[in-house]
């Protein structure tokens, strides 16, 4: 079926181009294929056609170092596209819209004596396009990195809390309490977000699954929130699992004791807004990290949290860079309460009492509207990780 459809386009394409011609219209312009060269000898080269609106650009890396280029406002510093780290002998393409100003493409190269490069300028009338973005730098990012510190502190010292009153249920052999306060402790991890990375080893002792392990759920290297959880759900007898509970509220413990030694990079903020719901759709949304509790959507909810914190602090950074803020909380919200919806039986605002529905139990229109809220918002979020990237150099 393929091929055959292939040959259908084609033959429509010649027969509208041949009929266009046959009365009196000329052809459709075929576009243009702006490659722009992005090496040390000719950073910027090759925009033969700048004019305004959505385009695509071809960035062929023909030098020795990896580069990674931006299209720039030379007067205001706005950079309107970011493409990373493309290596030598490469071209990648990325879609741009394009609004008035004055341009340039700049080159950083990975390795050079000659580290960054501004290409050829080129003006272009008309007003600026809403997705060009002011430069972050880090002295910007500094108060909101300070406040996502201090959240993630106060998160972490109620799930050194939480995780004690688990591992005391677990002990005592309280199997009905003990599964409310996994859950309880769980999501106080959930909602840490851009945290993670920063963690280290700390982030798969604690929230590890058994991808890649030999010996699966049974396996000695599983630990962890997952490894009770499999337990508490599959008939594991609490005298047993009370090792692995114990094991958690040590590693607990142990991050708890270090965070204040761990920095949360500047760049994680806004990586992390996009990547932490990213994460929940592939992973929470799919039923691959549910071990048997049915709470991926309850985890998905503390997502949200940790997302929705993530751009309270980044708000004064993107307030006047990113014009679809707006609509990007707008989907935030509906997709949390989509989730709420199947939450029954609940105080509002605790998400971990009441009844949550398994991923494996929605419906076909359930699960497409979930997952299809969640892609639109996973759009709105992918731009900012470019715009709060911390730049030095501007000129």
């Amino acid at each position: 079926m393929g091929p055959v459809r292939r040959i259908v386009v084609a033959v429509a394409a010649i027969s509208t181009a041949t009929v266009a011609s046959a009365c009196g219209h000329p052809a459709p312009a075929k576009p243009v294929r702006q490659v722009i060269d992005v090496s040390e000898d000719a950073c910027g080269q090759g925009w033969t056609d700048p004019h305004t609106g959505q385009q695509t650009f071809y960035f062929r890396n023909t030098g020795s170092n990896p580069t990674t280029v931006d299209l720039i406002d030379v007067r205001t510093g706005a950079i309107s596209a970011e493409v990373p780290d493309i290596g030598p002998n490469t071209t990648r393409g990325t879609r741009v819209d394009v609004g008035g100003g004055t341009f340039a493409f700049r080159c950083a190269l990975e390795g050079s004596d000659n580290a960054l490069i501004t290409g050829p300028t080129v003006t272009i009338a008309g007003p600026p396009a809403a997705s060009a973005a002011a430069p972050v730098t880090p002295e910007d990012l500094y108060g909101p990195d300070k406040r996502y510190v201090d959240y993630v502190a106060a998160g972490l010292t109620r799930l050194a809390a939480d995780t004690d009153i688990l591992r005391d249920t677990v002990d005592r052999g309280d199997l009905a309490t003990a599964r409310t306060a996994w859950l309880t402790a769980h999501l106080d991890y959930e909602r840490l977000g851009a945290a993670y990375d920063a963690f280290g080893d700390y982030d798969g002792k604690l929230d590890g699954r058994t991808d890649g392990l030999a010996g699966g759920a049974a396996d000695p290297q599983f630990t962890g929130f997952h490894r009770v959880e499999y337990g508490l759900w599959h008939g594991e007898s609490l005298a047993t699992l009370a090792g692995p509970a114990d094991q958690l509220a040590q590693d607990v413990h142990g991050l708890v004791a270090d965070f204040p030694d761990i920095q949360v990079p500047l760049l994680d903020l806004g990586l992390r807004t996009h990547e932490i719901l990213e994460n929940t759709l592939r992973f929470e949304m799919t039923g691959d990290a549910d071990y048997g509790s049915g709470s991926s959507l309850a985890t998905a909810a503390a997502n949200v949290t940790g997302t929705r914190e993530l751009l309270t602090v980044l708000d004064p950074v993107l307030r006047t860079r990113y014009a679809r803020l707006p609509q990007t909380m707008t989907w935030l919200n509906r997709f949390e309460a989509l989730l709420e919806t199947h939450h029954a039986n609940a105080p509002a605002g605790d998400p971990a009492s009441g009844a949550w529905t398994a991923v494996s139990a929605l419906s076909p229109s359930d699960r497409q509207r979930l997952n299809g809220t969640l892609s639109q918002l996973l759009e709105y979020l992918a731009p900012i990780a470019t715009i709060c990237k911390p730049r030095k150099t501007f000129q």
